[in-house]
């Protein structure tokens, strides 16, 4: 049996126990699916994993995305990017500015991301205390607290989204120290823009979650301009409320396991230079999880063995 330890917050819970360097069977995979549906993060603390083990954790959940950058790749596993601001020989190991505003990654793919693995190697950290949290915010609980008409307004409605969008806010932001090029023409074309629901039901939970967020999305599909900007500027306020937020504070050797469906998140870049941080990203798309197999597998292992506090 494992042991699940809810945060106590809006998200968030750690499993104890699994030994994520292990194959998992359906009975894992089921729990643990069980616990994202439940509680949209979930941390493995004290994990030791080499890249092909992470990557083979990731693939369970589903098939693992290449970033369309093409940059710091693990080598030999072109679906593990590397997250770092260390540089060597004067080049940067990783990209140094990953995820450091609100979204949710791949709104802007045909198929939509499932989950994020991040794993640990090196924490900044600063009078012993961890620096460079991640920040998650739940759009399930977003959604619930929208006023009434809103989600009468939203309801069977689209949004579109563009990758571009988040890419050069980044750039600007970070002006000449970005690694970031501007996107190629092929890059565009890899990655067009694409329209998504604005509300979500999650195959798991059959609950309802609000999909839009400020680092991709740029347009409601079929409202006018500015109708649309206003609604979406409220969205993306009301979604960022203190009380539907969680912080993530790292340890080496922390597997952070987060649910895209049901969530936003943003990388909190309060770190310096001389203070290093790297970290190994795998992303699982969700071309599974909408299957029945996933629902199964979540209702058969999930429970009794865990229900959440």
């Amino acid at each position: 049996m494992y042991k699940v330890e809810p945060s106590g917050e809006t998200l968030g819970c750690s499993i104890h126990g699994m030994d994520l360097s292990k194959p998992f069977g359906k009975p894992e995979l089921g729990f643990a699916l069980q616990a994202l549906a439940d509680h949209g993060v979930v941390c493995f603390p004290r994990q030791s994993l080499d890249p092909s083990a992470q990557v083979a954790f990731s693939r369970q959940f589903g098939e693992l995305e290449v970033h369309v950058s093409g940059a710091f790749q693990e080598p030999g596993h072109p679906e593990m990017m590397i997250l770092s601001n260390i540089v060597e020989n004067g080049k940067p190991v990783g990209l140094a500015d990953a995820g450091q505003d609100w979204h949710t990654d791949m709104s802007f793919s045909k198929t939509i991301a499932f989950i994020n693995v991040l794993y640990a190697l090196k924490v900044p950290r600063r009078d012993g205390r961890p620096l460079g949290a991640t920040l998650l915010a739940n759009m399930t609980a977003a959604y619930d607290a929208l006023p009434d008409d809103v989600k009468r307004k939203i309801e069977g409605l689209s949004a579109t989204h563009n990758f571009e969008k988040f890419w050069e806010m980044m750039r600007r932001r970070s002006g000449a120290r970005t690694s970031r090029a501007p996107m190629t023409e092929e890059q565009k074309r890899l990655k067009p823009p694409v329209s998504h629901p604005m509300v979500l039901v999650h195959p798991i939970s059959g609950r309802k979650s609000l999909y839009a967020d400020p680092g991709y999305t740029v347009g409601i599909d079929g409202m006018d301009k500015q109708e649309s900007d206003e609604l979406l500027d409220f969205l993306f306020r009301h979604q960022l409320r203190p009380e539907f937020q969680y912080a993530h504070r790292w340890n080496e050797g922390d597997v952070l396991v987060w649910d895209n469906l049901r969530t936003l998140h943003n990388a909190e870049a309060d770190y310096r230079a001389d203070e290093p941080r790297l970290i190994k990203r795998c992303q699982a798309m969700a071309d599974r999880v909408f299957t029945p197999e996933f629902a199964h597998l979540a209702q058969e292992y999930g429970r009794p063995q865990y229900r959440p506090a």
